[in-house]
């Protein structure tokens, strides 16, 4: 049974922390609820949001040499798992090389309904669900114990954490996935800022909406107040940190209660709420040398926009 991964105290407890922080923030694992996941869903397939459909047809072109490197009756393991869409590229790649497939999210919902859609067209394969943040330290169920573990974090989802914490995570991944583990990465590249805004903040208003939905998320969950036509949705790049930002802006000057604790807004006033960092492959390299992988392999679309790294653990996570 997938028992949801935040609790309402806890989303209380992180809300008010970011809230009542200066400048405000939001962490972007709060936009994943049921809402959030269907409206991630559609941002994928607007055309001006590249990154799924360049990084699919990377995995369709490079699938086979991807798997190649797993042994036979490997362990997939992936990171940020709302849907197995991607997996499937190498599941499917070399059938039979992975007999396991654990998927690890906190959208309940969406992992219970990944699970029995690959019970029914993979019915060969050990699906084993973890509901967790992958933020977190984490252990791999035992039924995936014993098979060599191959790491998978598609999407560019890396690139919502801050460098140290990108550091962190890479080195958790290491202790979790076990000596000699590869690791598969996907990255958004560095590119014209005129590329990169429009995929996060649309003409038709679908990502503006998936950043709104995060405030009408703690109306219902955390006891909040917001006026949802009182703040916009904004994405900025800031070339100095390699990374997009989004924020929602405040329209006027106005006071939210949450959890029965008051936030006030002055008109113009920001809540952060996800980076996304963009990586130059070599930069992306030196991250991952720091935690103990070693890049052997990486593979790029024609037009430069996305990156897949084969990472291999050869050194000490720490």
């Amino acid at each position: 049974m997938l028992d949801a991964a935040l609790a309402p105290s806890d989303i209380e407890a992180v809300a008010l922390a970011g809230l009542t922080a200066r400048p405000k923030w939001l962490p972007p694992k709060l936009f994943y609820d049921e809402a959030g996941v269907a409206l991630f869903e559609r941002i994928t397939e607007l055309p001006e949001y590249y990154l799924t459909r360049t990084e699919r047809a990377l995995l369709q072109r490079c699938g086979a040499e991807i798997t190649a490197l797993a042994p036979p009756d490997a362990a997939l393991i992936e990171y940020g798992a709302s849907d197995e869409a991607k997996a499937r590229l190498l599941i499917d790649a070399q059938p039979g090389r992975f007999a396991a497939y654990v998927p690890i999210d906190i959208a309940a919902p969406a992992l219970a309904a990944m699970a029995a859609r690959l019970a029914s067209s993979h019915p060969g394969l050990a699906v084993h669900p973890i509901c967790a943040d992958f933020s977190e330290p984490l252990a791999l169920p035992r039924a995936s114990t014993g098979r060599t573990a191959f790491g998978f974090f598609p999407g560019s989802t890396i690139g919502n954490l801050d460098p140290e914490a990108a550091l962190a995570f890479l080195r958790r991944a290491g202790r979790t996935l076990g000596a000699g583990a590869h690791f598969v990465v996907g990255t958004d590249l560095r590119k014209d800022p005129a590329i990169l805004l429009p995929a996060y903040d649309d003409a038709a208003g679908v990502t503006a909406a998936f950043n709104l939905n995060l405030l009408r998320r703690l109306n219902r969950e955390a006891d909040a107040d917001f006026d949802l036509a009182g703040f916009t949705h904004r994405a900025v790049w800031n070339d100095a940190e390699s990374r997009i930002e989004m924020h929602l802006v405040s329209r006027r000057r106005q006071r939210v209660r949450v959890a029965g604790t008051a936030v006030d807004f002055a008109p113009g006033e920001t809540i952060h709420t996800e980076n996304s960092y963009k990586f130059a492959p070599a930069a992306f390299a030196s991250l991952a040398r720091q935690a103990g992988w070693e890049t052997i392999r990486v593979w790029t679309d024609a037009d430069g926009l996305f990156a897949l790294h084969a990472l291999q653990l050869t050194g000490s996570p720490g």
